[in-house]
């Protein structure tokens, strides 16, 4: 019996030491607790953490067609592209998911844009109190002529001064009014009115009026994609509206070499199918002689007759064709046959 306990004792400490020498499989590792998990080692230079925080944007010389016929031209931007969806990030592929906010910045309109835009969305509700309007431009004054929705429609014209607003907004001051082709402004003040008595802005998109002044808010009398900044100063140049965000600073260098671009770095972005994290994009002229003409709702079009590179860090560069030197905007259906037909010709042997 003593044999054979001293045999079972040998056999027990045999399989304990074999067992602390051979890989345990996964029904054999025991559970652990919070106290004995091993920590992940911290990232190193070497190791890019994940992105955090927003992404930054910066764009120069620039044409950002808001619509067919509303055109922002944007001579230099910097800020951030924010997410306007909760716990979404901003999508390239849909406007309505982001927002531009404006640290500093210059943007131009022409008087046609600016006509268009107060008669498309500013004014654009049919009970809105000014109609068929035109602005021009007169020195460094702008000229507005429309007609105003009393009763049968009165036409107006009105001279005025284009300024910024301590709240960052657009003033516009009138200097000499006419309505049915008669001066009024000392009759307004003869009868105790003023122009919010005259113009009713419930009806109305980004407009206020103080005393005889009228009010414009960029951010919101302008369609999407969303731009938020605060405007320091505004004039008239030539036939276009100028509008400066934060400090004023010289245009980008318009010799040559030029690039024309819209730049993007850090945070989160979406486009197309891919998710890029610590972001960077750029988006670049494929002719950078005039102005890159970039249209969000066809942005697509322009991605697909461009093409692309990837950086040795993992960047990303797409060299796109101006929207207006596309020969045709490319439907979905024609865009997946095009894709198609690149892939198969990719796998063509000797091509």
């Amino acid at each position: 019996m003593r044999h054979l306990l001293l045999a079972a004792i040998s056999i027990l400490v045999a399989s304990c030491s074999s067992s602390t020498n051979k890989p345990q499989t996964a029904s054999q590792v025991p559970e652990q607790t919070s106290a004995t998990v091993r920590k992940l080692p911290e990232p190193t230079e070497s190791q890019e953490p994940v992105a955090a925080g927003p992404t930054r944007v910066e764009m120069v010389n620039v044409n950002l067609h808001l619509d067919a016929d509303l055109i922002l031209h944007i001579r230099y931007l910097t800020g951030k592209f924010l997410s306007a969806k909760k716990a979404q990030p901003p999508s390239c592929d849909d406007k309505l998911s982001y927002i531009v906010e404006i640290d500093s910045g210059k943007i131009s309109m022409s008087m046609a844009s600016m006509s268009h835009a107060m008669n498309t969305y500013v004014f654009g509700e049919p009970d809105a109190p000014l109609k068929k309007l035109q602005l021009s431009s007169e020195g460094s004054q702008i000229r507005q002529k429309g007609t105003l929705q009393k009763g049968p429609g009165i036409p107006f014209e009105m001279l005025g001064t284009i300024g910024a607003t301590q709240d960052g907004e657009i003033r516009i001051h009138p200097t000499e009014m006419k309505v049915a082709h008669l001066p009024v402004k000392g009759l307004m003040k003869l009868f105790g009115l003023d122009m919010a008595k005259l113009i009713n802005t419930r009806k109305t998109r980004g407009v206020s009026v103080d005393d005889n002044d009228i009010i414009l808010n960029p951010a919101r009398m302008l369609p999407p994609p969303q731009m938020r900044g605060r405007v320091t100063a505004v004039r008239v140049e030539g036939d276009e509206i100028v509008q400066i965000f934060g400090k004023e600073r010289a245009d980008p260098a318009t010799g040559q070499p030029r690039s024309n671009y819209m730049a993007y770095r850090g945070g989160i972005l979406r486009f197309g199918r891919l998710t890029m994290n610590n972001v960077d994009m750029q988006l670049i002229d494929a002719d950078p002689r005039d102005p890159f003409e970039f249209f969000p709702d066809h942005y697509n079009d322009q991605l697909v007759a461009g093409y692309s590179k990837t950086t040795a860090s993992g960047g990303l560069r797409v060299y796109m064709p101006d929207y207006d030197k596309i020969s045709r905007p490319l439907t979905p259906a024609a865009s997946h046959a095009s894709t198609a037909s690149h892939a198969s010709s990719a796998q063509r042997p000797g091509q």
